[in-house]
């Protein structure tokens, strides 16, 4: 019978995503891969590119894995997994912070698990990869008000609150022109952005860069106090909005962070 790592050669695809209790819109996950060749691994979604090498443990029960990072925003860290493998489908458990691994196929609320499905082939949606030079150019554009790495201090989105589990460990990081929302090791947003703070309130835009709205603009206005960032983004397709918050039904996303 072929060796586990021999079954996971190829192209696999994210169909489910569960991040401590709270299940991932299929919107998001769109373009969502990991690529295996030999003991090698390539995740990608969103425009941002993880790699890193895979080492499996079949003989445990669960089967065991260790996602070992050396290169994109996860570099030198190591994730522990389980995993389990039924002909095109491939279910993992991540322990995306901590050295202790899952024990069961769950993400329960403030363990920081994310459980995901993959199944072989290729997405509808092909993933978006940044071109070396273009983020290279973008990393060395003017530093703006907003540059850095920010952490997260609450979300509403449609009108819903995010659970203060996921919260805690989701985190902005902003280069140049470019801004990129990171909830563990998975892109939840990747855009180039433009401001004007002459305006009341300060206002936004982002050109999307990858996912199924890739190309479109959102509108928004932001804050920025001391070391606290307040962004409103108007749902792709809405007007500015005029106020920080979101209702439920208008689509709109109120964020607050404090930079690192």
């Amino acid at each position: 019978m072929p060796e586990d790592l021999d079954r996971l050669q190829g192209e696999w695809s994210v169909s489910t995503l569960e991040v401590d209790e709270q299940k991932m819109a299929r919107a998001m996950l769109a373009g969502a891969r990991i690529v295996v060749q030999g003991d090698r691994f390539t995740s990608s979604g969103m425009g941002v590119v993880y790699e890193g090498t895979l080492h499996l443990d079949a003989s445990a029960k669960p089967r065991r894995l260790d996602m070992r990072f050396d290169c994109g925003p996860e570099k030198g860290n190591t994730n522990l997994c389980i995993y389990e493998l039924r002909r095109d489908s491939w279910k993992l458990c991540i322990a995306t912070r901590g050295d202790v691994r899952p024990r069961r196929f769950a993400a329960p609320v403030g363990s920081g698990h994310a459980l995901e499905v993959l199944t072989r082939g290729a997405s509808g949606q092909a993933a978006t990869v940044t071109a070396p030079e273009t983020a290279a150019a973008n990393a060395g554009a003017g530093a703006t008000e907003l540059e850095g790495e920010w952490t997260m201090v609450s979300a509403v989105m449609d009108g819903k609150p995010m659970d203060a589990s996921l919260v805690q460990w989701v985190r902005r990081v902003t280069q140049g022109s470019r801004t990129s929302v990171y909830a563990g090791p998975q892109t939840m947003l990747k855009a180039d952005f433009t401001h004007d703070p002459s305006h009341a309130p300060k206002t936004i835009e982002y050109v999307l860069l990858a996912g199924p709205q890739k190309g479109k603009t959102q509108l928004g206005i932001y804050a920025l106090v001391g070391a606290r960032l307040s962004v409103c983004m108007a749902a792709v397709g809405k007007p500015r909005p005029k106020e920080f918050g979101s209702s439920p039904g208008d689509g709109a996303t109120f964020t607050v962070w404090e930079r690192k």
